[in-house]
């Protein structure tokens, strides 16, 4: 196998592994409030929410030190250890108690930012600025096919059930952990890139990869200390650069739309009494065409992106209208209290007769204009930064999980109309900001042409 097709097993490879573990995972931020609100013990009091809210906030902030942990032990190593803790996580809701559900919220939280800072640093090491684009829709269609498997089972195993009962819970809880696990364990099957399959700067975090696999022999030795201190300065130098505020506005969105579309929207879906009762049943089939949403924006943007002469802007544009769509559809057909009824569910009509074709049309809508965003933000930030990738995906997640928070936070609170109203100003403002940012992407290229000739 050339060095290419090496590289492009590597991807498939790191987007199976994601694919099995976010199986597991996003599953289970899907359906958690749900079955917390079925859950009866008086030794339990929980909230889905605030969970998630603590997961992206620890998140947030382990995104500084992340780089340093890549570093150290390598991308490998990191993505291992990584899925152990959100298998651990899973595991937790087969007989949750209180203490036990907030610590795991907060190491999972850890274990988020080195896991993504990793699949970054990889996920560039693998690729060119030729195969950057087409790697990231091939790793976002793949991860993507999380929502579809996790979903569907939950909604064969949900089917026709008003009430989760323990004997469900433990059931789903227990097979998604083992899945997660499987995934943990494909990260040992990514070989090393050839250093001449990539620019010199991909040969030189290689190997520093390679140096830091022998972390546990020499962990004190002071070029590794050097080494993850230099990573930390860099992600805050990075931070403050004008391409990366450029880009933390449309980042910032995203995080915001992740917490809507991954543990808000299925919620409201699943307390909406008006679909009769199937609605629980519901929150896996809105998953599953989020999914399909999501494999679609992730294929096609991905393969197309070596004969796009238009750049990145026209699929950004293209992901806020399917929002700003969705959005609008959301508004008039789930009713406001939805995201924080009790568990049997609200009574309340939104502005149309409520309908269980649209409520799945806005979950396709949603994962359609979830991957235009995010396959472009992985490309542009993979192009702008290759020399300094895993610092500058820290940033990224230290940005995206920070406003997924708040989102998370606020969701306990807010009516569902002022979370969309909150999505539709930062989208719009996140879209105007990603158009400068590719312009001076083209510019800086223009110039670099310019002065080769």
């Amino acid at each position: 196998m050339g060095p290419e097709g090496k590289t492009l097993l590597n991807i498939i490879i790191l987007g199976f592994g994601f694919m099995f573990m976010f199986t597991a995972f996003q599953t289970c931020g899907n359906i958690e409030q749900t079955v917390i609100k079925s859950f009866n013990s008086t030794e339990f009091h929980g909230s889905g929410y605030t969970s998630m809210a603590i997961i992206y906030g620890v998140f947030s902030a382990s995104n500084l030190i992340a780089p340093s942990v890549v570093a150290v032990i390598g991308p490998q190593l990191s993505m291992f250890f990584s899925g152990l803790v959100y298998s651990g996580y899973i595991a937790m809701f087969i007989h949750p108690y209180t203490w036990s559900f907030y610590t795991a919220s907060v190491v999972v939280g850890i274990a988020a930012a080195i896991l993504w800072t990793a699949q970054g640093n990889l996920l560039t090491i693998n690729s060119t600025d030729a195969t950057i684009g087409r790697n990231s829709g091939i790793f976002w269609a793949l991860l993507q096919f999380s929502l579809f498997f996790g979903n569907m089972y939950i909604y064969f195993a949900w089917h026709g059930h008003v009430h989760i009962s323990d004997e469900d819970r433990q059931t789903v809880f227990i097979s998604l952990t083992v899945i997660s696990l499987v995934g943990s364990f494909l990260f040992f099957l990514i070989q090393k890139p050839d250093p001449e399959a990539t620019p010199s700067e991909a040969s030189e975090s290689l190997l520093q990869t390679e140096s830091t696999e022998r972390a546990s022999i020499v962990v004190a030795t002071p070029g590794l200390s050097s080494q993850a201190l230099d990573a930390f300065k860099k992600a805050l130098q990075l931070s403050v650069t004008k391409e990366m505020l450029l880009l933390s506005i449309s980042i910032a969105y995203t995080g915001l739309e992740l917490t809507f579309y991954s543990g808000v929207y299925g919620t409201c879906i699943g307390a909406m009494t008006q679909f009769g009762e199937d609605a629980k049943s519901l929150i896996g089939l809105s998953g599953i065409f989020i999914g399909l949403g999501e494999i679609l924006g992730g294929g096609v943007f991905g393969m197309l992106n070596k004969c796009n002469r238009f750049g990145r802007n026209p699929v950004v544009l293209l992901g806020l209208i399917t929002h700003f769509v969705a959005f609008y559809l959301i508004f008039l057909n789930i009713a406001s209290d939805a995201p924080i009824a009790p568990e049997e569910g609200t009574h309340l009509q939104a502005y149309i007769t409520p309908s269980v074709e649209v409520a799945l049309l806005c979950s396709f809508l949603l994962g359609l204009g979830d991957s235009c965003f995010n396959t472009q933000l992985l490309s542009i930030v993979g192009f702008m930064f290759r020399e300094d990738s895993a610092p500058a995906f820290a940033v990224f997640k230290f940005v995206q999980s920070i406003t997924a928070a708040l989102a998370f936070f606020y969701s306990n609170y807010l009516l569902l109309h002022w979370q969309l109203l909150i999505m539709v100003v930062v989208g719009f403002l996140g879209t105007l900001s990603f158009l400068v940012a590719e312009w001076v992407v083209v510019s800086s290229r223009r110039d670099t042409d310019y002065d080769s000739i």
